[in-house]
């Protein structure tokens, strides 16, 4: 992929520098609240070779985010397919994040997700993005709501990759935005 340039941050694939933050990320209690697993460091290695590999492959995915002033990796933010959820249309595409917590309510994943909600409607000429979080996770779906997301109450469902141990976790909210909501959003 080639690296985009928002205001303050430069969004571009993983490199091995960042393997510590994507470490931190997915082991970190306050950044996993809402996932019933914590990545150690041989699990979070493999994942991110998977998210490069995704985006070498597909030109996106959940790429890294970068502070364009100071270099410094801050987590992830990007569009990627939703093959792992069978009950969703093939070729649906949903915008993720995750950031580290110290550069929380900074405005840098409104600003990230923007960039691709762009880049997904205008260079790929998606119909649709849309965006899923547990129930609860308040964080998340204010950013959805600020990208000009709508709720979609008929959609929610229960993740099949969450276990029934976890049962807090289950219930998902689902939201989307349609290109065309989106380019009149946007004036």
């Amino acid at each position: 992929m080639k690296p985009m340039r928002t205001e303050r941050l430069i969004l571009r694939n993983w490199e091995d520098r960042d393997r510590e933050l994507f470490h931190r990320i997915n082991s970190d209690e306050r950044v996993m609240e809402f996932f019933p697993f914590r990545r150690g460091r041989a699990a979070a290695d493999a994942k991110m070779d998977e998210l490069r590999a995704i985006i070498d492959r597909d030109g996106y995915g959940f790429a890294a985010a970068e502070v364009a002033a100071s270099g410094q990796c801050i987590g992830f933010v990007g569009i990627t397919g939703t093959d792992h959820l069978p009950f969703l249309p093939a070729g649906t595409v949903e915008v993720g994040r995750r950031l580290a917590p110290e550069f929380w309510g900074k405005g840098y994943v409104t600003e990230a997700a923007e960039a691709w909600l762009a880049y997904g409607f205008e260079k790929l000429g998606l119909g649709e993005i849309v965006s899923f979080a547990v129930e609860n996770n308040r964080r998340s779906t204010a950013v959805m709501k600020r990208l000009g997301m709508t709720a979609d109450p008929s959609a929610n469902f229960d993740h099949p990759g969450i276990p029934d141990s976890h049962p807090e976790l289950k219930r998902h909210v689902f939201y989307r935005l349609t290109s065309a909501d989106w380019r009149k959003n946007r004036h």
